[in-house]
């Protein structure tokens, strides 16, 4: 059993790396672009005159790092051949060495973590799309995704149904208008990261009473234009997230698959919570370097065990950690789709979960390190707290990772469901 890192894959971080110094960090340093980087992040970033939503010149400055980044054949690493990518056998092992690389240099232009955006770039729509969307849809959204011109938003938490999600009330009916057949959709979605430039949504709606009672049969995935008539932006809640209401009808050719057959899984098994891991092993190297440089009383930091065990227990767990989310990947990148959801769900979400509690614990206990600088804006220990302390939510809750967990466990689902049928 060999648990090295692949040669190849360490000559592409050294690559990466090299790529970052000649060509990423010139661009963050130029026009005091290390203002949104620097304690000065919050504000820099957020349009707060235009319901919080992120500055034109911020949104600017990610794409101009992603067409660097497209152009050094970075930006679509882990996609097909066919779509520019690199097509590596490995990929889902790739991208978790990769993303952990990046993640655990703080921040920078590199790999923000406030919006996931990255020189190694992640293209759930156009796997999604590419699996489920008929020929048209392919044509439009593939390339339309990856050129700018087409950019999707994910339509499927509702005000009263967030893990719930197959308990929505959004419903979709067949109906015919002027004389053309299409859907009428009336219901209510939030939380839709990226609707500020979204052109369309990706918008989940009932389709078929058979799934009634929380089951996935006979929900529908509709691409629903934006601009489309009678939807409406109610408010946007957080800087990235908005409530939309889809309210009108639209054309037959707008499902991603056939109405009542079973929905997309919206939450389809994939690669572990990478950028968690990296994150929080920037905060345990950044707090071991405070700790040996600090010396009130004249002794450094380092030297008191009140000091080292809480950091040896972090690295500890983040050690153990990447060998699970690595050995999860390589796993990953010998299944197929469905059988990495019949098999290996629990191992996925085993590493997401506790991935993103560990980057929160990882970033508290540097600011706790660190002191008052920790604490304040001058150090980015509460921005990762506060955008990684999200995915233990959006991520598919803490809770609903576990239950994921326990249900193989246990045998309710998983491999083990037929040794403990008899039960």
């Amino acid at each position: 059993m060999d648990f090295s890192v692949p040669p190849a894959l360490t000559k592409y971080l050294s690559t990466l790396d090299t790529f970052i110094e000649e060509k990423i960090n010139p661009l963050q340093a130029k026009d005091d672009n290390e203002r949104f980087f620097d304690h000065r992040r919050e504000h820099s970033r957020t349009d707060w005159d235009n319901q919080g939503l992120p500055r034109k010149e911020w949104e600017e400055l990610l794409n101009q790092a992603k067409r660097l980044a497209d152009e050094a054949n970075h930006l679509r690493f882990a996609l097909p051949k066919e779509f520019g990518g690199q097509g590596h056998e490995e990929t889902n092992l790739w991208m978790a060495v990769i993303r952990d690389h990046l993640a655990a240099k703080g921040l920078g232009l590199f790999n923000d973590l406030q919006n996931e955006h990255s020189i190694v770039g992640n293209f759930p729509v156009v796997l999604m799309v590419r699996e489920f969307g008929t020929p048209a849809q392919k044509a439009e959204f593939i390339e339309g995704s990856l050129s700018g011109t087409r950019s999707l938003c994910f339509g499927l938490t509702e005000p009263g149904h967030g893990s719930d999600a197959t308990f929505m009330d959004t419903t979709a009916v067949d109906d015919v208008r002027d004389g053309v057949r299409g859907w009428r959709i009336n219901g209510k979605k939030m939380w839709q990261s990226g609707m500020n430039n979204a052109t369309h949504s990706v918008v989940f709606a009932r389709t078929s009473p058979r799934g009634a009672g929380g089951e996935g049969e006979g929900i529908t995935a509709f691409v629903v234009p934006v601009t489309a008539e009678g939807v409406r932006v109610n408010s946007y809640e957080c800087f990235l997230f908005q409530r939309l209401r889809p309210l009108d009808r639209h054309p037959r050719s707008a499902p991603l698959r056939p109405p009542c057959r079973p929905s997309l899984r919206a939450r389809e098994p994939h690669p572990p919570s990478r950028p968690s891991l990296g994150a929080a092993t920037y905060c345990i190297h950044e707090s071991v370097r405070h700790a040996r440089e600090r010396a009130p009383f004249g002794k450094a930091l380092a030297l008191n065990q009140g000091i080292q065990f809480p950091l040896v227990e972090l690295a500890t767990q983040a050690e153990m950690l990447r060998l699970l989310i690595r050995k999860t990947a390589w796993e990953m990148d010998r299944m197929s789709q469905e059988d990495v959801a019949k098999r290996l769900s629990d191992k996925v979400a085993m590493c997401n979960y506790w991935a993103n509690r560990l980057c929160c614990e990882a970033a508290d206990r540097a600011m706790q390190v660190h002191g008052g600088m920790g604490y304040s804006r001058h150090k980015p220990f509460e921005h990762i707290y506060r955008h990684h302390r999200r995915y233990r939510i959006t991520e598919g809750s803490e809770e609903i990772q576990m239950r994921k967990i326990a249900a193989f466990l246990f045998g309710f689902a998983g491999p083990k469901k037929g040794d403990f049928a008899k039960l």
